[in-house]
């Protein structure tokens, strides 16, 4: 049966996982003003995002052997809700400095997509990794509980896709929906602390 803190280690990773998909899908209409909508361009942005969730995957799963703990796990959420906000306050002096330097918009969208989304991206795909360490109680169900793990992720993602493409865009600004991501990943972050210290509270007075 399904207790409440994993419920909510599954809800924080499916949430994460619409961020990250979200925030991809956005780099798009976020460069575009600099460097066009260009093939290219969606491909310097997919190779950042499978770069950074790779270091992410790698980080989180190594952090996670350290005593993991809930209140561990919402900090890497606040972490990432800090770092997403730089995208929205300065992407366009970011890419207007790189665009008057780099005249081949295939290196020049690269380099902003780095610059922009490389930190935020590999905090996000810490969470992944740590998720299932959280949720892992024996190596009997390990791959179970990775597989339900990573199916709540991708429907996430999914789901974050196609939200922001069809609704988010039609009705809010680009900032105004990255600070929103970052907003919703800063109050998951303290939610999961508060949880870990009301869990605790209870068990010492069982």
């Amino acid at each position: 049966m399904l207790n409440k803190t994993n419920a909510l280690i599954y809800f924080l990773a499916f949430s994460s996982g619409f961020s990250i998909m979200g925030i991809e899908l956005l780099g798009g209409r976020i460069l575009a003003p600099f460097f066009g909508s260009s093939v290219h361009i969606w491909g310097s942005i997919i190779t950042v995002f499978m770069l950074s969730l790779s270091f992410g995957y790698l980080l989180g799963g190594k952090l996670s052997i350290k005593r993991p703990s809930l209140t561990k796990y919402g900090l890497i959420f606040l972490l990432a809700s800090v770092m997403v906000v730089p995208i929205a306050l300065f992407a366009e002096p970011i890419m207007a400095f790189i665009f008057t330097h780099i005249e081949d918009s295939r290196y020049g969208s690269l380099l902003a997509s780095t610059a922009l989304f490389f930190i935020p991206t590999i905090i996000l795909g810490m969470i992944s990794p740590y998720s299932v360490r959280l949720l892992v109680t024996d190596s009997e169900h390990s791959g179970q509980v990775a597989g339900g793990l990573y199916f709540v992720s991708t429907l996430g993602s999914a789901l974050g896709t196609i939200i922001t493409s069809f609704y988010m865009v039609l009705a809010f600004d680009v900032n105004t929906i990255i600070l929103g991501f970052a907003t919703t990943l800063g109050f998951l972050g303290l939610l999961a602390i508060v949880v870990n210290q009301l869990t605790n509270k209870e068990s010492k007075h069982v």
